[in-house]
């Protein structure tokens, strides 16, 4: 007998349906074939290129210093909206970083990761019938949100031939007018992208012009390879229509800590923290602690992390390049996003990335993540385990390259 519970369900999440698609998405696919080629492979270790978060720990001063304030009894309470030692060390990082000027107290705020922030946006700004615009492929979450309280979501497609940009002149009038947020991610996840200072003043030019918030997700923005870090709100008029999301996660190796912030307008950031204050207590306050000694010490920390980073995508790449694929190291983050090959000569057919995806993972034991919303892409990451340093890295990126060798793939 069914519980009652089946139609008390809200639509958003599928109502009286929940729990009864059998669909398989493509995460736990990639798990299902990753756990099935490593049964039937026990001698061949795995290369897990589809991992989206870094590899290895906080540095030992970031640690060091959880450690000690974990023990002080200072730091048992609500942290609520957050520390002043954090946002203080924010607003420098900012200043350091990006020659962005910020009001700590007024225009930074933190959040449990920008995962919640993103979930949380939404309720600062959408009313029913109001748009999102996002871009595909991308993360999802606000986009999910913005359904969530009854507003729609333009998808915009991120195509290699316009530098995977969304084309912002491509919405409709109505679409325009109906908009509250505009999603940018750059560094972008999944194609390694990077904005430049003319696109991100078109972006403020067409905020302005129809009154939209930009929300700008930074995350991987210190894991820049050329040139320096760039931020929305170093742009003029960038602070009037924008808030910008960073994240202790991409250039800190502080992942599973869940720390992040939102700067930017003082007005749109005053409306998130109080949406923020309704939703959760703050994240440990020994947390931001440790965190601020890593901002403080960025200079140090992040440039290693992007060293290893870039080492390792230039010989994927090279790797991927000399079979036949159109593969090109990125400005910034740790993917690398190559065309999907339509198959392999007098052999597969590949229909999609996800075919492609599959096909490395059970004949190559190679995991990596398909991307088919904007044409047949895969998405190989630079975050595969070494912990043996330099030495193991590359036994990895030596074994990556050895598993294509000989074949001939059809484009």
């Amino acid at each position: 007998m069914e519980s009652f519970l089946q139609t008390n369900f809200a639509e958003r999440i599928g109502g009286d349906k929940f729990g009864k698609d059998t669909a398989v998405y493509k995460f736990e696919k990639i798990k299902r074939a990753k756990r099935a080629a490593m049964e039937a492979n026990p001698d061949i270790e795995l290369i897990d290129m589809g991992v989206g978060e870094p590899d290895d720990m906080a540095f030992p001063k970031v640690i060091e210093t959880l450690i000690r304030e974990a023990a002080d009894w200072n730091n048992r309470t609500y942290a609520d909206n957050g520390i002043d030692e954090f946002k203080q060390a924010a607003a420098t990082y900012m200043d350091e970083l990006y020659g962005v000027k910020l009001n700590p107290v007024t225009e930074v705020v933190h959040a449990v990761g920008s995962k919640s922030a993103l979930a949380m946006l939404p309720a600062v700004f959408i009313n029913p019938g109001d748009i999102t615009i996002m871009t595909i492929p991308g993360y999802p979450v606000m986009g999910t949100w913005t359904k969530y309280f009854e507003g729609e979501v333009v998808n915009l497609p991120l195509l290699e031939e316009n530098g995977f940009k969304p084309d912002l002149d491509s919405l409709t009038a109505d679409q325009c007018k109906r908009a509250k947020l505009l999603y940018l991610n750059y560094p972008n996840n999944p194609t390694g992208a990077s904005a430049d200072r003319a696109f991100f003043a078109k972006a403020i030019s067409f905020a302005k012009a129809n009154d939209i918030l930009i929300v700008s997700d930074a995350a991987y923005a210190p894991l820049n390879f050329k040139g320096d870090p760039l931020s929305i709100l170093s742009l003029p008029g960038g602070m009037d229509v924008a808030v910008e999301l960073h994240s202790m996660s991409k250039g800190f190796n502080m992942t599973g800590w869940r720390l992040s912030w939102v700067c930017g307008n003082e007005l749109a950031v005053k409306a998130f923290a109080s949406v923020k204050d309704n939703a959760d207590s703050g994240q440990f306050a020994a947390i931001q602690k440790a965190a601020a000694v890593a901002l403080a010490n960025q200079a140090e920390i992040t440039p290693k992390i992007c060293d290893k980073y870039e080492r390792r995508l230039k010989s994927m790449a090279a790797s991927l390049h000399k079979i036949g694929f159109p593969a090109k190291v990125p400005e910034g983050s740790f993917y690398l996003y190559v065309k999907a090959p339509k198959g392999i000569k007098g052999g597969e057919t590949f229909n999609s990335g996800e075919d492609f995806s599959q096909w490395l993972i059970k004949e190559k034991l190679i995991s990596s993540v398909p991307w088919d919303d904007a044409g047949n892409f895969v998405r190989f990451g630079a975050t595969f385990v070494a912990r043996g340093g330099i030495e193991e890295e590359q036994q990895v990126l030596d074994e990556f390259g050895k598993r294509f060798s000989g074949l001939e793939f059809v484009w």
